[in-house]
Order: C-alpha cells, then structure tokens, then sequence
C-alpha cells in the first residue's frame, strides 16, 4: 500500500549523521576573541545560506552570470559541517602560516569524507557533491567563500555597534579581503545591504514608514 512506512533492511545501521549535524549550535565562533553576543556555527552557516543565495541571484540577474542560487544556497548550508568533527580553529591560528593551514586543509577533507561515509550508502551519492567542497566549481567555491566573509565582516559591525573594540582589526582586515575579491555582485550587495547594519531597529523602522 502507499501509505505503508518503510522499514529498514537488517543490513542497514542507525546513522550519526545528523546526531552530528545537530551539534553544530554547540561550536562557537571567534574562540580567542571577547564577544557581546556569542555566534554559533549553526546560525552562521544560515546566515552564509541567505547570503549566498543572494550573491548567485545577483550575478544570475543582474550581471548576467551562470550560476545556481538553490545550489550556492545549499552548498552553503554544508560549508562548515566537518567542524562538527574538527571544531572550529581560530583563522589566526588556521593560517598562521602555509605549512598550518595545508595541514588544517587535509583533516577537513577527511573529516568531510567522515561525515559523507555516515550516511546510509544509497544517500552518499546525493551528499557527496554537497559535503566534499573538492568538488565544489570554482565559482560555487568562491561565492560561499564570500558570503561567508561578508557574514563574518557583519559580525564585526555588530560588535562594534555593540561598543566591543576587540573587533576593529578584524573588521579592517575582512574589508581588504572583501576588496580584493573584486566582486561585482559582492560590491552590490556592500552597497545595498550592508549599510542598514549601523543603524539601529528605529533607524530602520523610520526609514521603512513603519510605526
């Protein structure tokens, strides 16, 4: 019948997949720096999607480029899940030199294939293109790169707003990487979006007409 529930063939083992996925909440970013309000991965690989998808629509709509934003979007859901294995490594640390970072670089594709072989092994196939960011394109691995610098660059604002200086080198340096993407659609979205981050709710709602 069409509405009998599936059961699972003896062969087949619980999978830690998304026990895993799900503890992403409990991995909080910017461990060496003092924070007003605290960011854990879960929320900021949300924030990477939005944004994401956005910098794909832009450059699909406005600039005319080729690109999937639902993929970008997802792909973008995925980018630090293996951290649910390594952790989250602080980037002075990450890349306090090549040697460190090459290094970093080879435990996250083996935690990223760690997570992939958790899956039942029919799902692996849809997975594997979404977990391993090898096989990310160039310009899949460049918009989510953004998006997550452009998030990670908004996290600075906040604090800043917040009155937390720890923030304002971080901010500087996020910005000399945001100009050397030269970016069309990462300009954009600098021009349109990003100012409504140093005002206040109020600010917002006046501008908007709202109450």
């Amino acid at each position: 019948m069409a509405n009998e529930h599936h059961t699972t063939s003896s062969s087949e083992q619980p999978s830690h997949f998304f026990a895993h996925l799900f503890r992403m909440k409990l991995i909080n970013r910017w461990p060496l720096m003092r924070n007003v309000n605290t960011e854990n991965v879960a929320e900021h690989s949300h924030q990477v999607a939005v944004v994401a998808h956005m910098l794909a629509l832009i450059r699909r709509e406005i600039f005319a480029g080729e690109v999937q934003p639902e993929r970008v979007a997802t792909l973008a859901l995925f980018h630090d899940a293996s951290e649910v294995l390594t952790g989250d490594l602080p980037t002075p640390v990450k890349y306090f030199n090549a040697q460190i970072a090459q290094e970093y670089k080879k435990i996250e594709r083996i935690a990223e294939q760690k997570l992939l072989s958790m899956l039942p092994q029919k799902l692996q196939p849809f997975y594997q293109s979404l977990l391993l960011s090898d096989q990310y394109s160039a310009d899949e691995k460049l918009l989510v790169k953004a998006a997550d610098t452009l998030c990670a660059y908004v996290k600075t604002l906040e604090e800043l707003s917040a009155g937390n200086h720890e923030f304002v080198l971080a901010k500087k340096r996020l910005e000399a990487v945001l100009e050397n993407y030269a970016l069309a659609e990462v300009n954009y979205f600098l021009e349109i979006f990003i100012p409504s981050f140093s005002l206040s709710l109020d600010e917002i709602s006046l501008q908007d007409g709202q109450l």
